[in-house]
């Protein structure tokens, strides 16, 4: 083998020439195929759409340097171009039936695609690419396709090397007369546009591979096959997704007479006697976009989708799959025509739009948007909000929107919960930004002074709040210090925010010091804490990767604490082992010491509990629910909070959380509070993270007055915590194809969501009920497609679902241990799939192949401990019994 591949390259260094060497007054006559597939992943493609460009390519010497047998100029010219099917299909459904090239292509871009290209090759790689100044983008691409072909190195090898595709990282393989050339194409610098969304399970995974096998004969090119697979997979579900096949062929056909060699020194002067208007053009492919000649403008486009996007349709998967479509058509408009539908619509269709609109993340839209909202006027307090929260679940903010928002901050804000909110957004964006490597960026850096130094300053409990708020979004490492310092604040809501903020930060983060606070808050070794604060502070110690001593002393504790307290632990060390969680071997080590693990501990009587289960377990991605309440011992709720989180090998994300807080109503029931909450005053709220962003709590009742003034008023109705639309998968890309096209991929994930709770007491029934309702709406497009100006390919794939999931916990405190019954519950859920493969040339002529399902995935009670099934049975019976029992 050593021995024939000193021959190999002996061969060719003989001809004087270290690559593909032409012979002298020679014409080769190859034939040339350039194919596009498009189509789903799995499927062979034989059933594709897309289609087949074919001509003749004559090849010959036009010059070799004197001095240097490995500098030549090379003529290639297109001839005899046909265009057709990939694939053969009926008469019927064939879009180029009956018509000719000229017909198909244009006759000026025909000719402009048959005028010759020259080429320098200086050992083999493309030195200077030589064409025409004016000729049409999309045939200049054809040709740098082409002429991307005849780079080969005839030694193996890496290299880096610049074709059509950009500067990429190649390596060559050579076995006697055979070439393989493998290109990394993730290696490719070539202008690149689009963006990917935030959170990698939201995202699109894609894969691309590129190889091209050259046979040699006499020194030259005999055949060519090249071959670039790109493969699209949204990672939430895999078998949504999308491939792209592009392959060339060059076959010699014939080696004929042909013209002489032009005398010369010098290439330009070779290349002025050729052609004078011949001149040096970049071998990188140029960016070409056809322009849509009949699409609608984005009023009239609004109007079409208008009646889908009122407040009483947006559960509906056609608000979703509208507003998506809408966001598209706002990322073509300029801040006029925005401006033109923000100020002509009514109030019932304004927030939609203005979601919409911020979704967009255009500068024109930012632009628009915030021409139009005056944040000094209350009174669009409600439009303001559902642009800041827009803001804060964008897909991929730039540094413009957090420095708008920073400006807004700064200036007169008439809404105190605008600018609440505003703040807990410019969190959001802190991190997003961060977690892009943008932490440096002047937008980010200001922001980040801004919030740290104001909470450093801030006198009043709200303003150290909405800080710590805005903290629990940023994530920030820096921040950990000044949050352990509010841990063990006097005022419990306070202490809670920071310890919950605490919580959300990855484990790594999370220092030798924090651990020792959180230790010291739930053994209350300084003071006396709220049970909220210290069970947090113990669910930190758990996730953290606690020492066998920390996890003794906190089942040593379990028998020591208030009532309820014990209960909730108890089932939070029980959910740790049966759920399999990080501390489980550690405690499992821990139970086996008889002082730690013994009846008396583990048989604490109460209602409170701590329960995870899986909503889904697939093979791209899981999530898991965790539903976990906490009494006082009077029997009146102090926290529900129910959490869904999904994940996959590399990521997670924070679906959702919901928490219902309530302290200071034993007054209510004359009973007596727990140790260290004698004086708390009446409140109940709730709490939320949406898709990793915690949002601006809501307040139900504040104050005896007011709690006692909306139990008289209370209407039964839950309160809203975020109801609107949802850009999550945004994901954008443009690729070079080798072949000369262009193919744009995007999948755009929209949601509609409407998550309200409330909280409902009857002093009469001694009963209390707390309800989170959470309805979504979830609609997924994805469209791969190849643009060639004379014909579009590509596959649309939609999918969407339409799901509620309700968390109801019912308390009946007229005896201890009182009764509590929670349930989660999903409804019947509509679920459709669709795929559309196409073809179609500006002409309007189309062929199109849809095939989809449609089915209803059956609702579900999730499944939590047995104890609260036994519970649950007992307070609908005891319901029933008192029911039958009035008269």
């Amino acid at each position: 083998l050593v021995n024939s591949k000193i021959l190999f390259v002996f061969a060719f260094q003989t001809g004087h020439t270290t690559g593909p060497s032409l012979n002298n007054d020679k014409l080769y006559k190859f034939a040339y195929t350039a194919e596009v597939y498009v189509d789903q992943v799995k499927t062979s493609l034989q059933k594709s759409a897309g289609y087949r460009i074919s001509s003749g390519v004559d090849v010959n010497l036009l010059w070799r340097n004197p001095d240097n047998d490995d500098d030549q100029l090379v003529k290639i010219t297109i001839r005899d171009v046909q265009v057709e099917n990939v694939n053969e299909r009926p008469a019927a459904k064939n879009i180029f039936k009956g018509k000719s090239t000229e017909k198909i292509i244009g006759k000026e871009y025909l000719e402009a695609l048959q005028r010759p290209i020259v080429l320098e090759l200086v050992r083999g790689k493309v030195k200077n690419f030589y064409s025409y100044q004016n000729e049409p983008g999309f045939t200049q691409n054809i040709k740098r396709g082409l002429a991307s072909l005849f780079q080969l190195q005839l030694h193996s090898g890496a290299a880096r090397e610049v074709d059509i595709s950009g500067k990429c990282n190649t390596t060559y393989h050579v076995r006697q007369d055979q070439v393989t050339k493998i290109k990394a194409l993730d290696t490719c610098e070539i202008e690149k546009q689009g963006f990917t969304s935030h959170n990698r399970i939201l995202d699109v995974n894609t894969k691309a591979t590129s190889a091209t096998i050259y046979v040699l004969e006499d020194g030259f090119i005999k055949s060519i096959k090249a071959e670039e697979n790109y493969v699209f997979l949204l990672n939430s579900r895999r078998k949504t997704a999308a491939k792209i096949v592009s392959k060339q062929q060059l076959e010699l056909k014939s080696v004929e007479a042909g013209p002489g060699l032009i005398a010369g020194k010098q290439v330009a002067s070779v290349i002025k006697t050729l052609d004078s208007s011949y001149v040096d053009v970049p071998l990188v492919a140029e960016t070409v976009k056809s322009e849509c000649k009949k699409c609608p403008s984005l009023s009239e486009h609004w109007q079409s989708i208008r009646e889908h996007m009122y407040p009483e349709k947006l559960a509906k998967a056609e608000a979703a799959r509208s507003f998506l479509s809408f966001i598209q058509n706002i990322r073509k408009a300029t801040k006029e025509e925005i401006l033109q539908i923000i100020r002509s619509e009514n109030k019932e269709l304004l927030p939609q739009i203005v979601d919409a609109v911020t979704s967009a993340q255009t500068p024109a839209s930012l632009e628009a948007v915030l021409e139009f909202l005056d944040f000094k006027d209350a009174s669009t307090s409600a439009l303001q909000e559902r642009f800041l929260y827009a803001c804060g679940f964008a897909s991929h903010p730039t540094e413009m929107f957090l420095k708008s928002l920073t400006d807004k901050f700064k200036g007169d804000i008439a809404n105190e919960e605008i600018r609440e909110t505003l703040v807990i957004v410019m969190g959001a964006l802190i991190r997003k930004l961060c977690d892009r490597e943008g932490c440096k960026l002047p937008a980010v850096v200001e922001a980040k002074r801004l919030i740290l130094n104001r909470l450093e300053k801030a006198k009043k409990d709200d303003n150290v709040r909405m800080y710590l708020l805005a903290l629990k979004n940023a994530l920030l490492p820096e921040a950990i210090p000044l949050l352990l310092k509010y841990t063990e604040s006097e005022d419990g809501p306070i202490s809670n925010v920071a310890t919950t903020a605490l919580q959300r930060y990855d484990p790594s983060l999370l220092t030798k010091e924090v651990k020792e606070t959180m230790n010291r808050i739930y053994h209350q070794n300084r003071k006396v804490h709220e049970k909220t604060v210290r069970t947090t502070a113990a669910a930190i110690i758990l996730n953290s990767n606690p020492s066998y001593m920390e996890v003794k002393n906190i089942l040593l504790s379990i028998g020591e604490l208030p009532l309820e307290m014990n209960k909730y632990m108890l089932s939070m060390i029980q959910d740790i082992l049966q759920f399999e969680m990080p501390a489980s071997k550690t405690v499992r080590q821990v139970l086996k010491d008889m002082r730690a693990h013994n009846y008396d501990r583990f048989s604490k009587m109460g209602s409170s509990s701590a329960y995870s289960g899986y909503v889904i377990r697939g093979p791209d991605v899981s999530s898991t629910y965790s539903l976990d309440i906490l009494y006082s011992g009077s029997g009146i709720l102090r926290r529900s909070n129910m959490n869904i989180r999904v994940f996959d090998r590399n990521a997670e994300l924070h679906a959702i959380q919901v928490v219902i807080e309530a302290q200071g109503l034993e007054s209510i029931i004359a009973a007596t509070p727990d140790e260290g909450e004698e004086n708390l005053d009446s409140f109940a709220g709730m709490s939320a993270i949406l898709f990793d962003v915690q949002l601006r709590p809501v307040t139900f009742f504040q104050g005896y007055g007011d709690l006692m003034s909306k139990m008289l008023s209370a209407t039964g109705d839950p309160m809203n915590v975020v109801k609107g639309l949802i850009l999550l998968t945004d994901y954008s890309q443009e690729i070079q194809l080798p072949s000369g096209p262009r193919a744009s991929v995007e999948f755009l994930g929209g949601l509609a969501i409407d998550i309200s709770g409330g909280m409902e007491f009857s002093l009469w029934y001694r009963e209390s009920k707390t309800n989170v309702k959470n309805r979504v709406t979830t609609f997924i497009t994805g469209n791969a497609e190849v643009d060639s100006f004379f014909i579009k390919t590509g596959i649309e794939t939609t999918l969407e679902v339409e799901t509620a999931l309700d968390f109801i916990s019912t308390v009946q405190f007229s005896q201890y241990p009182f009764l509590v019954c929670m349930q989660m519950d999903r409804v019947e859920s509509p679920f459709r799939h669709y795929v559309t493969k196409y073809e179609s040339l500006p002409s309007g002529r189309r062929y199109t192949a849809r095939r989809g399902k449609a089915k209803l995935l059956a609702g579900n009670e999730y499944p939590l401990h047995q104890e609260n099934s036994n519970m649950c049975r007992k307070v609908f019976g005891a319901k029933s019994d008192s029911s039958s029992s009035w008269f």
